[in-house]
């Protein structure tokens, strides 16, 4: 006979999902009322006010799609991209493929400025691709790039569009509540991301926001949107700033509790305070790894504190230690992705997860898996560096 599922309590300080906090999982628990409640609305409201805070936005067309952030992504690509377009897509890592993807899904022309996997868009290849590609409507990049751990510059190359007279749409999936994000102030047309990274809420829901030029775009499109589903005209129906709400689909009410209060925590602990938690956790990181003999695979200007790309050091056995960690420690690690696969370690310190304690318990955990298989390092120099970095 099948029996419950009870999970063991695990860290997860990999790719995502992150450590969820007990305030969400309580919220998660509360009693679940009608999708077109009042209440319910109401709580609607709010969470669309948190989200234009968390996406530094007054964007109208702000909310969470019911779904994870690769139907956000889908939300973009289909609402703005119809047959016949041109698309520059950037792509250094995994996730700028699933953007061409989606361009070519749409009947569309993907145009790929490509760069090595571990660097950052180089914003002078996008404008050769527009000076190349003069008819193209729309830049697609990532903002912080989950399988490498990089970041680029949002700003430089929302700009590039604007000039071009393109639209940008951006993948913040990692980079929403870990690192400094400005929508309006950047320019970014159609932005996406998910609830399971540095927002800490369970996974599932995909936070999406559009600029007005966007929402026009979306307007004057002659043939209609390939999703029902993702139709933001149509989910405007559900989600728009009218007392009175049309039925679009149920949504997943006790999800969106568990992601209002993740907002709310993010608004009480205020956005430039959590910046700089998950900065100070990074770099004790970073120290302590450094310190025992482990090399990172990202250039330090381009880091993202939230997701640490660690080189795996010649003759250690990937999976093995992986396999260790989370079978002795109950510590998740991310493997290396796409061309990174086998060479680097993903570790997540996303949200609720960007703790000190967490910081501790990767570099003891790691310290004695890694002496099982033979590397060789100095008994404690990691946890003494981390601990030095956070006392400075």
């Amino acid at each position: 006979m099948t029996t419950s599922f009870y999970p063991p309590i695990r860290t997860l300080m990999g790719p995502g999902p992150s450590d969820v906090s007990p305030r969400v999982l309580g919220a998660l628990a509360r009693p679940t009322i009608g999708h077109l409640d009042p209440l319910f609305v109401q709580l609607m409201d709010e969470i669309k006010g948190l989200l234009q805070y968390a996406f530094q936005t007054s964007n109208e067309l702000t909310l969470p799609v019911s779904a994870p952030g690769s139907a956000g992504m889908e939300a973009c690509f289909v609402n703005l991209v119809s047959p016949g377009d041109t698309v520059i897509v950037c792509q250094n890592g995994v996730f700028g493929g699933r953007m061409m993807e989606n361009v070519e899904r749409c009947g569309a022309t993907a145009v790929m400025v490509q760069d090595r996997w571990g660097d950052p868009v180089d914003p002078a290849k996008v404008k050769a691709a527009f000076t190349d590609h003069p008819e193209a409507a729309l830049l697609a990049f990532v903002h912080a790039e989950t399988s490498t751990g990089v970041r680029s510059d949002a700003e430089t190359l929302c700009a590039i569009a604007r000039d071009h007279g393109a639209l940008s749409i951006v993948d913040t999936v990692t980079s929403l509540g870990g690192i400094e994000l400005k929508v309006d102030a950047w320019g970014a047309d159609a932005v996406y991301s998910g609830s399971q990274k540095c927002l800490s809420c369970v996974p599932g829901i995909s936070p999406v926001t559009f600029s007005p030029a966007a929402v026009e775009r979306i307007q004057n499109r002659t043939q209609k949107v390939q999703s029902w589903f993702l139709d933001m005209q149509l989910v405007m129906g559900y989600w728009g700033g009218s007392s009175k709400r049309a039925y679009h689909h149920t949504a997943p009410v006790n999800d969106l509790y568990a992601l209002h209060e993740s907002l709310v925590m993010l608004q009480e602990e205020g956005l430039e305070a959590v910046f700089a938690r998950h900065r100070s956790n990074h770099e004790a990181l970073v120290a302590g790894l450094e310190a025992m003999g482990l090399s990172m695979a990202v250039d330090p200007e381009w880091r993202l504190p939230q997701l640490n790309s660690v080189l795996i050091p010649e003759g250690i056995d990937d999976a093995a230690v992986r396999t260790a960690l989370l079978n002795e420690f109950n510590l998740e690690i991310g493997a290396g992705l796409g061309e990174l696969a086998g060479k680097t370690w993903r570790i997540g310190l996303m949200g609720f997860a960007s703790n000190p304690r967490n910081v501790m318990t990767c570099l003891t955990a790691l310290e004695a898996v890694l002496s099982r298989q033979g590397y060789t390092m100095e008994t404690g120099a990691g946890l003494t560096a981390a601990k030095t970095r956070l006392a400075a």
